[in-house]
């Protein structure tokens, strides 16, 4: 028995814009939905840390069994709600209360809410007068960022100055989650306040790349800042030394988070010479050996050829088939633009200069000129 044919469907004039249009509507819903609904989540994390804090804050006894009160609420919350209660997450919206203090909050929301009306405004002001809590969905006007990229923030922000750099780039830029991390694990904060040119340094910051791919310039910050050796006022470049192999983890951490390390004073023979390269390391994303120079002084051109012959002699004797060309690093106490330049440029090999300082310049004077910067930034967009 024959089927009988499915009677085709009349074209209808103008549907593809309608079915266009009705997509997008519902797409720009749901984008919607999910900002207000992680808004009002951000703020109630924000409210639940509240009432810890003040909870602990309520006497000597209170603050005697304070961690009893996370193990307890993190179980019983977890009962009745389910997952994301754990005791770390219950510390974490405790920091994350400690780190947007009220009076903070309501100043932040009186700014924002003065253009709307004299009615909001005058609630909140009530509000503050009387130091009652605020709504919900009030509060969660201070919060511009998802909670995901709080997370991020509380975990990483080693200063007040870092947290308030990086939450203002990542809603200035639009950051997604992944790249606030990229920029944190990058040190991007510490780069662009040691930055010449800091303009540069932030408009860069807001362009998201595909994969995240680093150049060897970028992944090698410029200057290292190695306020932990705990060195005194003299010391020589064989404790200069020890003390980077000493604490190697922070080096390698203060360096990138894909650096490997490989040898210390690698012994290589040329003619009837001995030489020693002070730090061998690998990296993983660039595939490559890092061959590191230790100098106390300032650069000088023959550390550049110095470095040239080890580069050399590492990629003919130690680099496998497969792996890129090594690169150097001199790390240097001082060096010269147009000396590094004339000694490194058109060179076969990767020759990179940097200087290492042993403390990060005054924190709020840097937070005040990235500022400045970003002010100017803002007003030419």
């Amino acid at each position: 028995m024959k089927k009988k044919p499915v009677p085709k469907t009349k074209p209808l004039q103008g549907y593809d814009a309608v079915l266009s249009g009705v997509v997008e509507l519902l797409d720009a819903a749901r984008r919607t939905s999910a900002r207000a609904v992680n808004s009002i989540m951000t703020a109630t994390y924000w409210e639940v840390g509240r009432r810890i804090v003040e909870f602990e804050q309520g006497g000597k006894k209170r603050a005697e069994y304070g961690e009893g009160l996370l193990e307890r609420l993190s179980k019983d919350l977890t009962l009745r709600f389910g997952r994301g209660f754990a005791r770390p997450n219950l510390i974490r919206f405790r920091q994350f209360y400690l780190m947007f203090q009220p009076d903070a909050i309501r100043s932040t929301l009186s700014n924002k809410l003065s253009g709307i009306g004299s009615t909001a405004s005058n609630i909140l002001q009530t509000a503050s007068a009387k130091s009652s809590p605020l709504a919900l969905s009030d509060l969660a006007r201070a919060f511009p960022l998802p909670w995901s990229h709080y997370v991020e923030l509380i975990g990483h922000s080693r200063s007040p100055e870092a947290f308030a750099f990086y939450q203002a780039e990542a809603i200035r830029g639009g950051w997604s989650v992944r790249q606030l991390r990229r920029q944190m694990d990058s040190q991007f904060y510490e780069r662009t306040a040691l930055s010449k040119n800091k303009t540069k340094m932030l408009r860069d910051g807001t362009v998201a790349r595909l994969g995240d791919a680093l150049t060897a310039d970028e992944e090698i910050k410029d200057p290292l800042v190695l306020e932990f050796l705990g060195l005194k006022d003299e010391y020589s470049e064989s404790e200069l030394e020890d003390a980077l192999v000493h604490h190697l983890e922070h080096f390698l951490l203060e360096l990138g988070n894909d650096f490997a390390f490989i040898a210390r004073q690698r012994r290589l023979r040329i003619d009837d010479g001995w030489y020693r390269v002070d730090l061998l390391l690998f990296h993983r994303k660039l595939r490559c050996l890092v061959v590191i120079d230790l100098k106390l002084g300032r650069f000088t051109h023959a550390d550049a050829g110095q470095m040239h012959v080890y580069l050399n002699y590492a990629r003919e004797h130690w680099s496998h088939p497969e792996e890129n060309p090594p690169v150097g690093i001199i790390l240097c106490a001082g060096k010269g633009g147009a000396l590094v330049r004339y000694a490194t440029d058109n060179l076969p090999n990767k020759v990179l200069v940097r200087e290492y300082l042993t403390a990060l310049p005054d924190e709020k004077r840097l937070a005040a000129e990235i500022d400045t910067v970003r002010e100017k930034l803002e007003r030419r967009s």
